[in-house]
């Protein structure tokens, strides 16, 4: 199956699970369009749980067990429970993480200027492996004999090391308790990098979302709470190097690979990981992204005021000290390497407006490949073709639910992202009658394509954000449709009822 098909199913079924989890939590509190969050809101649970295990825990061959033994059993309200969420939540983190790449991939969130998150994403997961590999070795029962055996003679595969590391487990008096220390400064060491690759990973993001919403925080919290509660993580009887572990329960979040061992040689297993890596990382460029124009700034129209670089979900745009000697202080400067044209910044000019007659339209910042002279063209031209006295137009954002124009009342203007729709535009169609009725069509609400284009569009209709849409513009004459891809039916039915509901007195009123 080519890796487009595989794409286009991936986001069927993400479609249908976002659609049935709006039905129980609400769009708003989706865990599926969370996922992020919820990572970062697993991390810091599993860091505090581990914290706190830390301060009971014993290092040593057979204190080590003794430790968790006691913290599982003697204090299982307290330590006992937290060392259930210190399970349950690193478990929740690989889920979480594995999920939220896969939606990415299907989504397209990760090609060409949007590698980096998805560059410094992937490593993550091997931190995440490594954290929860490291933290089954300190309880050092029969499932961490079988992992520290395994994993040894895995890593011996590998031409590094002048020992067998496997020899360290050859027997009860070939390990010392060097080992449990050598473990818990990695279990402590690699989640702090982690943190800090979590930390570049959301860099390029302005304003990052790191917290999933309250609602959401409270009930998985309280349902991770009673998990670990009804159904506390054990262990499996102390480790004996003398003796082979028979069975083992396996955690397949953590160790689905360890039984591959027992097929696959352990130096044909690291090629088939580190292909698939590999593989992994050079996904963005596979094929390459045909090149995407960076937004230009007019200095002749460009003010400085900043309204661009607020409103950029990916900080390619910066204020700097004039350079043309005009009396402002500063000019907008668009980094092209971070500019992903998404056209948010032409929304967010002020001197975006289609009412100019006197000279050609051209705001601050735009977008070169579909510039606000060519979208008031495009406004006029569609609003000639419209009959009938419920005309409506629709400005749609391209990667949400489409709305087709099946009728001649109907037109669709498709832009990149409905947060690139300056609000006067809104203004100009009604106030000039090019149309009875504007829908606005975009992603489904907390999950823009494009992070806040949806956002800023609520807002500045709202006339909470800056450019405000015009008091004068009707409401009951402007209508909002934010749905998910897929969801066309959806849309056409909002249409419909849009229509249904438009007043049928005719008015309008310029300028």
């Amino acid at each position: 199956m080519e890796a487009r098909s595989v794409k286009v199913l991936l986001r069927r079924v993400f479609e249908r699970a976002e659609a049935v989890f709006d039905v129980g939590f609400g769009r708003r509190d989706n865990p599926i369009t969370n996922l992020g969050a919820l990572g970062w809101f697993f991390y810091w649970i599993c860091a505090a749980s581990g914290v706190y295990l830390y301060i009971f825990f014993d290092t040593g061959i057979v204190d080590a067990y003794a430790s968790v033994e006691y913290m599982t059993n003697e204090q299982w309200y307290a330590a006992g429970i937290m060392r259930s969420l210190h399970r349950y939540t690193s478990d929740a983190l690989v889920v979480v993480a594995v999920i939220h790449l896969l939606r990415e991939y299907s989504l397209d969130r990760f090609r060409g200027k949007l590698f980096f998150a998805w560059l410094t994403g992937v490593p993550l997961l091997a931190f995440i492996y490594i954290c929860g590999i490291s933290g089954y070795w300190l309880v050092w029962d029969k499932l961490a004999q079988y992992i520290a055996v395994s994993t040894s003679e895995w890593l011996d595969a590998l031409p590094v090391f002048s020992e067998p590391i496997a020899n360290n487990f050859f027997n009860s008096t070939t390990l010392g308790g060097r080992f449990f220390t050598l473990m818990v400064f990695i279990h402590i060491f690699v989640p702090l990098f982690m943190l800090l690759l979590m930390w570049v990973h959301v860099q390029r993001h302005a304003a990052a979302r790191v917290n999933p919403t309250r609602n959401l925080m409270i009930g998985t919290g309280l349902a991770t709470l009673l998990l670990s509660i009804v159904y506390p993580a054990t262990s499996q009887g102390p480790a004996d190097l003398d003796v082979v572990p028979v069975t083992v329960g396996l955690d397949w979040y953590y160790l689905a690979l360890y039984p591959l061992l027992e097929v696959i040689p352990g130096g044909w297993l690291w090629v088939i990981v580190a292909g698939g890596a590999l593989l992994l990382m050079l996904l963005p460029w596979m094929p390459p992204q045909a090149p995407r124009p960076a937004a230009i700034v007019s200095l002749e129209n460009c003010n400085g005021c900043g309204r661009c670089v607020d409103d950029c979900p990916y900080s390619a745009i910066r204020l700097a000290p004039r350079s043309d000697g005009k009396s402002f202080e500063t000019e907008a400067v668009v980094n092209d390497g971070l500019c992903v044209s998404c056209g948010i910044c032409a929304g967010a000019c002020p001197t975006a407006t289609p009412f100019r007659r006197a000279k050609p339209i051209e705001p601050g910042i735009q977008l070169p490949n579909h510039d606000i002279s060519e979208l008031r063209d495009e406004v006029l031209q569609l609003g000639q073709q419209l009959t009938g006295n419920q005309r409506l137009m629709v400005f749609a954002c391209r990667q949400t639910a489409a709305v087709p124009a099946t009728d001649t009342e109907t037109a669709v203007v498709s832009l990149p992202c409905v947060g690139m729709l300056p609000p006067p535009f809104i203004d100009f169609v009604l106030s000039r009658g090019i149309a009875d009725g504007v829908m606005i069509a975009g992603c489904a609400e907390g999950d823009c394509y494009y992070r806040f284009g949806g956002d800023w569009t609520r807002e500045r209709l709202a006339r909470r954000r800056d450019p405000y849409l015009r008091r004068r513009v009707p409401s009951d004459r402007l209508a909002e449709s934010w749905l998910p891809a897929g969801s066309e039916a959806r849309a056409q039915a909002a249409v419909a009822e849009f229509r249904r509901s438009l007043p049928t007195v005719d008015g309008s009123e310029d300028d």
